[in-house]
């Protein structure tokens, strides 16, 4: 062969060899995924973990402002300057809390289907840093309220940034962490949520006894607490690799994973698995617009993000968001209803914990359809003792059946729901795909914002514990739903869901299939 020929050739030949290259990485990253230990994982990306915590700030925000609320409606200070004459004290209407209480889930379906736009445009670090400078300029709304005219605009302004959030954390948390470590990172979100209700507790619980508008105005004005410290690390927080390597900024995809990561890591190995696992789903023509979750090839994705995220709603948390409030029209007084409701969300917070460990060593589909099993019984149980029982006994009883409830939601529907439906999703449609779920998620806690103070004042429907026959039926047919169509994604890799997926792999074989 002359001199001209070999000269021809050899960019093939280079080409050849760099694709050969790629896919040594490529095997290298995967294989390395499948060894890492939890253990493993928090020595070697440290630095991801922090800063998918930093992202779940937010979230924590969001889940303040509405358990703030609804424990509002139980506090004499508020019920005097907001609300009318009932009997021996003041109420707020049923009309009103509806109102007001809608304005967080309305603005997390309009907020979250927005998100995913700037998501893909601007990136994750730019869209949470716009978000939470607006938040810190709406919580002036609230605070300076003295109608509720004024604080349902704060609300239903404020509940529009707060549901982009919601998208972001979830999102860059599933993008940022190894697969051993992705199933915290994406439930962190759910500890995110229950802190932030614990915290709306706690502060409600101690100001409740103040006479002045300082009572609700002190809890408004410690939203300001969390932007305050969200702001220092704006600069510094890297953006996904993910959205970079899909915007062809490969040298920027390197950078930021070296900042996620220890320098043990290969990172242009982790780059390349990242690039081949986006030209996979190019190659299937996955594509990247809402349009495209609804799509044949991703429309088993969405149907299942979609069902789980819907299911914490239908299964009965909203009773568990007016906690403070039915308890204390269940009998208990009002400093009793306010330690119960911050005893239900220090349980939540410590189970949540515990679902760490219970999903790495039994995986997601069993925690998830497991715990929605005790729910159910849990909530025909406070449904039967309502009717049967009357005493004070038989309130500490339901008392007990829905703090062990809440317990179980927490090492089950709530976290691990967060894992699923940022695994299930493709990576190209992930931002569309958690918008869409939760937007459909909000719808249906809509409906029960409307519903739920009809049903549980005493001015209406005063139906109090038989709240449990409604919820219990709504989580039976969530039961069945989820026993068929709920797949085990337990140590699988994005590009291994693509295909398995792309093969329409049964849901039950999912655990065993061998690709």
């Amino acid at each position: 062969m002359d001199a001209d020929t070999k000269d021809m050739e050899s960019p093939i030949e280079v080409r050849k060899i760099s694709m050969q290259g790629e896919t040594e990485e490529v095997r290298e990253a995967i294989e390395l995924e499948h060894k890492l230990t939890l253990m493993d994982a928090v020595k070697l990306y440290p630095k991801a973990i922090m800063w998918s915590m930093y992202f779940s700030l937010g979230v924590i925000m969001l889940s303040f402002d509405p358990q703030l609320l609804g424990n509002l409606y139980a506090m004499p200070a508020f019920q005097k300057d907001f609300g009318y004459k009932f009997e021996d004290g003041y109420i707020i209407s049923a009309p009103w809390q509806t109102g007001l209480s809608m304005g967080n889930p309305i603005g997390q379906v309009v907020g979250a289907l927005f998100a995913a736009y700037p998501m893909e445009w601007y990136g994750r670090k730019r869209t949470f840093n716009v978000c939470v400078v607006a938040v810190a300029g709406l919580v002036f709304i609230q605070f300076f309220a003295r109608s509720l005219k004024v604080l349902l605009v704060g609300e239903l302004i404020g509940g529009l940034v707060l549901g982009m959030f919601v998208v972001i954390a979830p999102a860059y948390a599933s993008e940022v962490t190894p697969l051993s470590m992705r199933s915290v990172a994406t439930s962190y979100v759910n500890l995110c949520f229950v802190t932030g209700q614990l915290l709306g507790n706690g502060v409600t619980a101690a100001t409740k006894e103040l006479d002045t508008h300082w009572a609700y105005s002190i809890p408004f004005a410690l939203q300001w607490f969390w932007v305050l410290i969200i702001i220092p690390g704006m600069y510094f927080a890297p953006e996904s690799p993910w959205w970079l390597a899909r915007q062809g900024r490969f040298e920027d995809a390197e950078a930021s994973l070296r900042k996620l990561s220890s320098k043990k890591v290969n990172v242009k190995a982790v780059l390349a698995q990242i690039i081949e696992t986006d030209r996979l789903e190019t190659q299937m023509e996955a594509g990247s617009t809402y349009w495209d979750c609804f799509r044949k090839i991703n429309w088993r994705r969405t149907e299942v993000a979609i069902g789980v995220y819907s299911t914490q709603v239908l299964c009965g948390i909203y009773l568990i968001n007016y906690g403070t409030l039915f308890f204390n029209l269940a009998g208990l007084d009002t400093k009793q209803a306010y330690n119960m409701g911050i005893g239900f969300l220090a349980v939540g917070w410590v189970s949540t914990c515990l679902s760490w460990w219970l999903m790495a060593k039994f995986g997601r589909r069993p925690l998830y359809n497991s715990g929605l099993t005790i729910m159910t019984i849990i909530m025909f149980l406070v449904g039967i003792l309502d009717v049967i029982h009357s005493s004070k006994g038989a309130v500490w009883a339901q008392v007990v059946l829905l703090l062990v409830w809440n317990f179980t939601f927490d090492w089950s529907v709530g976290p691990v729901a967060y894992a699923i439906f940022c695994e299930v999703s493709a990576t190209r449609v992930r931002s569309k795909t958690i918008a869409v779920a939760t937007a459909v998620q909000a719808m249906i806690g809509i409906v029960m914002t409307v519903a739920i103070p009809y049903l549980i004042n005493p001015d209406q429907a005063n139906l109090q514990g038989k709240l449990g026959f409604f919820f219990g039926g709504l989580s039976l047919p969530c039961l069945v739903w989820c026993y068929f169509r709920i797949p085990e994604m337990k140590d699988r890799t994005y590009e291994e869901l693509d295909i398995m997926f792309e093969r329409k792999v049964p849901t039950r074989e999912f655990k065993k299939y061998k690709i």
